[in-house]
């Protein structure tokens, strides 16, 4: 009977640690204001010219959502015409990264 306990542990602790990974590959969707990784929610001049000519400058898109900052992969023209607007990003993310699937305008 002990070793069926055993097993059964050591089944429920692996599919808790599993869980998280499992959630990193799934599909999300973040709203939150089109910025840059370099400056995230403090720009030196307006939003939209500062993150356009950050992003010119090798800075990657990101997305700030309440005090968090994603770094996006993907979708940079949909990004650009947002510059410095609200916007619903969809992608993959992991940790502070997304990989983005599909950019729009937040209602």
């Amino acid at each position: 009977m002990k070793s069926v306990t055993s097993i059964l542990t050591v089944l429920v602790l692996l599919a808790t640690l599993a869980l998280p990974v499992l959630a990193a590959d799934k599909e999300q969707s973040l709203t939150g204001t089109v910025s840059d990784a370099m400056c995230g929610a403090k720009h030196s001049a307006d939003a939209a010219t500062c993150t356009r000519g950050c992003v010119k400058k090798g800075s990657a898109y990101a997305l700030v959502v309440g005090d968090k900052v994603y770094t996006l992969k993907g979708g940079e023209k949909d990004l650009d015409k947002l510059a410095g607007q609200k916007a619903t990003v969809t992608g993959t993310v992991d940790g502070d990264k997304v990989a983005v699937t599909a950019v729009k305008a937040a209602a």
